[in-house]
Parts: C-alpha cells; sequence; structure tokens
C-alpha cells in the first residue's frame, strides 16, 4: 500500500509542480501583484495551474484504464486529484510563505537560485503533507492506484 501511496503522491505532485513552474513564470512575466507583492497571486495563478495540470493528469491516468473517456472521467478526475492536489499545495505553499514573508520580508527575487531551490524544499513538505490524504483517497476508492 505504501508504495501505492507514493505513487499516486508522486503523479500529484507532478501536476503541482508542472503548474508551480508555470503559474511562478506567469506572474513574474506579466509583474502581478495583490498588495503590492507577487507572492498572493502567484499562490491563486499556481494553484489554477496545478489543478489543471493536475485533474489532465489523472483523467489520461483513469481513462485509459477504465476504458472511459468523457465529461464522467473528467469528473473522476476532479474528484480524486482536487484533494490530494490541495493537500501538496498546503505544504508547499506554506513554505513558500515562510520564508518569501517570513524569512526574506518578499525581498527573495524568482529568478535567483535560492528562490528555486527554496521551491524545491516546498515540494518535499507538499509531498509530505499529501501523504495522508493520498491514502485516504486510496483506501476509499476514490482515486485510482497508478501502480
Amino acid at each position: 500500500m505504501w508504495v501505492t501511496v507514493f505513487v499516486g503522491v508522486a503523479h500529484c505532485g507532478a501536476g503541482c509542480v508542472l503548474g508551480d513552474v508555470v503559474g511562478e513564470w506567469l506572474v513574474h512575466g506579466t509583474n502581478a501583484t495583490i498588495n503590492g507583492q507577487m507572492i498572493w497571486p502567484c499562490l491563486l495563478v499556481d494553484y489554477a495551474f496545478a489543478l489543471l495540470f493536475g485533474v489532465a493528469f489523472q483523467y489520461f491516468s483513469i481513462a485509459p484504464m477504465s476504458g472511459e473517456y468523457g465529461i464522467k472521467t473528467v469528473w473522476r478526475a476532479a474528484k480524486a486529484d482536487i484533494l490530494s492536489l490541495t493537500s501538496f499545495e498546503v505544504g508547499a505553499f506554506a513554505w513558500m510563505i515562510i520564508y518569501q514573508v517570513g524569512i526574506f520580508n518578499y525581498k527573495l527575487e524568482m529568478t535567483t537560485w535560492t528562490y528555486w531551490w527554496l521551491m524545491q524544499m516546498g515540494m518535499n513538505l507538499g509531498y509530505a503533507t499529501a501523504v495522508p490524504m493520498n491514502w485516504w483517497l486510496l483506501t476509499k476508492g476514490i482515486k485510482e492506484p497508478c501502480c
């Protein structure tokens, strides 16, 4: 069961990481801010892209296994991935807020190595916070095993 959970979290994490990378560069490129800070639109845009990629990844995992394509499978994918992805982003976003607001006082630029190294730490924390949710989703049959 542990291997199944860890693979499921990695699957969810792929959508989160891709969404976070795309979202970060989109916010940086548009210079979007809320209250004069980029971190807040980053969190919103990162989450939206993570959901988009996560549900798509989940859909293309579920559909071939079930042989069902269409809106019903999109709903199954969304149901499986929204809770998993949100639990992943709780850990990642908490760390982003800690280092951006608490440690660097909004001054760490996203174009630095330090920023992306800290983002990797956030992804590891996200992985840790997603494990219990994925365990629950798999035991309840809401999420399909990936292996």
